[in-house]
C-alpha cells in the first residue's frame, strides 16, 4: 500500500469520526423520542428501542399544543428576516454608494452594538416594550431581534455591495433608468444570492433565540425554545417530549438549508474573491 493510499484512508477515517461526532446527538435525540419511558431510563443505555413508538409526537402536538409554538416562532422569524433585510439593504446601499459626514462613525456604532451581551439590554428593552404596549406580543420579539440583526446585517451586506460593479448601475442610468429603477431591475437581481444567505442567517438567529423570548412572551406567545424549556421542571425532565420537540424544531432550518444551500454558499463567498 503506497503512501498516498494510506493518507487517503487516514483522511476518510477522520472524516467518518467527525461525522459520527457531529450526527450522534441528532441520532440520540431521535431515538430518545421514540423510546418507552422504561428504555429512556434503562441501564445500560438502549441505543435502539425494541419497539419504535410514535405516541410522543402525538402527545407533543395534541396535549402540549406544539404547533402553536411553531407558528409563533415562524411568524417572528419571518417578519424579523423581512424587516431586517429591507432596512439593512437600504442602509448598506447608502453607506456603500454615498459619501456623507459621519459615515464611518455610524458604521463603528453599528459594529459596537454586537460587543454588548443580550442580557445587558433586556431591562431597557423590557421597559420600552411595556411603555409602547407591545410586551408579550410577537412585535416585541421582532423589534428586539432587529436591534441585534440589523447592525450586523448592514456590515455583511455592505461587503457584498462593495464587490458589486457600480458600472452596471451607471450604464442603466445612462440608458435612461432612474436611480430607483436601476436599484430594482439591475442591482437587486444580482444581489439575490447575497440576500438569501443573509436572510438564512437572520432566520436562524430569530428561530433559535431564547434569552429575550423567555422575558417578552407569555404562555400564548411562547416560541419554540421557551416552550421546550418548560418541559424541564423541578420534579424531572420529560425527555421524550423534549427530544421530539427538538427534532421537529430543526426541520424548518434543515429544509431551508436543503433548498438554499447552493445560493447560501455563493452568497457567503461572494466577497471572498475578486476578479
Amino acid at each position: 500500500m503506497n503512501h498516498n493510499r494510506k493518507r487517503s484512508i487516514f483522511v476518510w477515517i477522520l472524516v467518518l469520526l467527525f461525522l459520527v461526532f457531529l450526527l450522534f446527538p441528532f441520532y440520540w435525540m431521535f431515538v430518545t423520542s421514540v423510546k418507552t419511558d422504561a428504555e429512556i431510563y434503562a441501564s445500560p443505555l438502549v441505543y435502539w428501542p425494541k419497539e419504535v413508538i410514535w405516541t410522543t409526537y402525538g402527545k407533543l402536538f395534541g396535549y402540549f399544543n406544539f404547533l402553536r409554538y411553531m407558528k409563533n416562532s415562524l411568524v417572528v422569524a419571518v417578519v424579523t428576516m423581512l424587516l431586517s433585510l429591507c432596512v439593512s439593504l437600504l442602509a448598506a446601499y447608502a453607506f456603500s454608494r454615498y459619501q456623507f459626514r459621519g459615515r464611518k462613525l455610524l458604521m463603528c456604532i453599528f459594529l459596537s452594538n454586537n460587543m454588548f451581551p443580550t442580557v445587558l439590554l433586556m431591562i431597557p428593552l423590557y421597559s420600552i416594550m411595556r411603555q409602547i404596549g407591545l410586551l408579550y406580543t410577537p412585535g416585541a420579539l421582532v423589534l428586539s431581534y432587529t436591534t441585534f440583526t440589523i447592525p450586523f446585517t448592514i456590515w455583511l451586506l455592505q461587503g457584498f455591495i462593495r464587490d458589486f460593479p457600480f458600472s452596471l448601475e451607471e450604464a442603466a442610468l445612462v440608458d435612461g433608468c432612474s436611480r430607483l429603477t436601476a436599484f430594482f431591475h439591475v442591482f437587486l437581481p444580482i444581489m439575490k444570492q447575497c440576500l438569501i444567505a443573509t436572510g438564512v442567517y437572520i432566520f436562524m438567529q430569530a428561530w433559535n433565540e431564547y434569552t429575550l423570548s423567555s422575558m417578552f412572551t407569555n404562555p400564548q406567545t411562547r416560541t419554540i425554545p421557551v416552550a421546550l424549556n418548560s418541559l424541564i421542571g423541578q420534579l424531572g425532565v420529560e425527555w421524550d417530549m423534549l427530544c421530539a420537540g427538538g427534532m421537529v424544531a430543526i426541520l424548518p432550518v434543515c429544509v431551508m438549508f436543503f433548498f438554499a444551500q447552493k445560493r447560501l454558499v455563493e452568497g457567503l463567498t461572494a466577497g471572498a474573491v475578486k476578479g
